[in-house]
């Protein structure tokens, strides 16, 4: 018998009717995502409300020319304002900054950080409540590599992921495989961006991060470690968006290796 599935191993998981006080605030950068936007924010507020948590929703947007300010706007409307906040920059600034600039208007005790594309889905988000209520830990992140969750919970499914050619698994796996190779940060996906956090960890390693775009979320796991922070990974499906398209392209690619080179001088 699984010694972590005993009936009290699953007690000391979290199995338990003690009511959540805490609140969940949700980064989620866009730009063009007009068609997404409104999908997401109903699958988040099902989520929070059927778990009954406290939670808002800061979008910080690109200033995208396709009107998913306005759609945003409309949704503030419809939830709320204390629940959907509009947090626009002046133009396509990177994903580092845009998270920064979320934190700002962040008022829960936990930040979750996702995308709107869908690649992320919500309803993986209880079980990153769940291992971090169990364990205490200071953060939570989503891996499409594993098949069990570090520390074990049960009744998660293997992560995967659906929608990718060959050619863009490869490079996952291959930037994976070099910065766990160069960095052993201790996590199996470095390059996700499905992380749960406490606010003040949060803010601690940003105020560290030198890096921008792709590689803000290698750097962000690898201080993490380095700073003596609790880690827990849980399995995740990612489904490649399904309105729009990918904004990861060569130049990415490119930084993402620098990237690892640097943090293997620098931390």
């Amino acid at each position: 018998m699984n010694p972590f599935a005993s009936p009290v191993s699953l007690n000391m998981q979290g199995q338990y009717n003690t009511p959540n006080t805490h609140k969940y605030s949700v980064i989620l950068p866009t730009y063009n995502e007009r068609k997404n936007l409104p999908i997401i924010i109903w699958l988040l507020a099902k989520v929070f409300e059927e778990h009954q948590l406290a939670w808002e929703i800061i979008i910080v947007d690109d200033a995208s020319p396709d009107g998913t300010q306005e759609v945003a706007i409309e949704l503030a409307r419809a939830y709320g304002e204390d629940k959907i906040l509009l947090k626009p920059r002046a133009g396509k600034l990177g994903l580092g900054t845009a998270y920064i600039h979320g934190l700002e208007f962040c008022t829960g005790d936990f930040v979750i950080i996702m995308d709107a594309d869908f690649s992320h889905h919500p309803k993986f988000i209880p079980q990153f409540i769940r291992l971090q209520q169990a364990h205490n830990l200071d953060i939570v992140t989503g891996t499409r590599y594993r098949s069990t969750s570090t520390p074990y919970l049960s009744e998660t499914q293997p992560g995967g992921v659906h929608g990718w050619d060959l050619k863009r698994k490869l490079v996952s796996r291959g930037a994976n495989f070099l910065a766990a190779t160069v960095l052993n940060p201790g996590v199996s996906d470095l390059t996700g961006s499905f992380r749960l956090y406490r606010l003040p960890v949060l803010r601690h390693i940003i105020t560290l991060t030198q890096s921008r775009g792709y590689v803000f979320q290698m750097e962000m796991m690898v201080r993490a470690r380095a700073l003596g922070y609790t880690v827990g990974e849980v399995p995740i499906t990612f489904v490649d968006r399904i309105f729009g398209e990918s904004k990861l392209g060569a130049d990415e690619v490119v930084g993402y290796a620098k990237g690892v080179w640097q943090l293997f001088k620098s931390v």
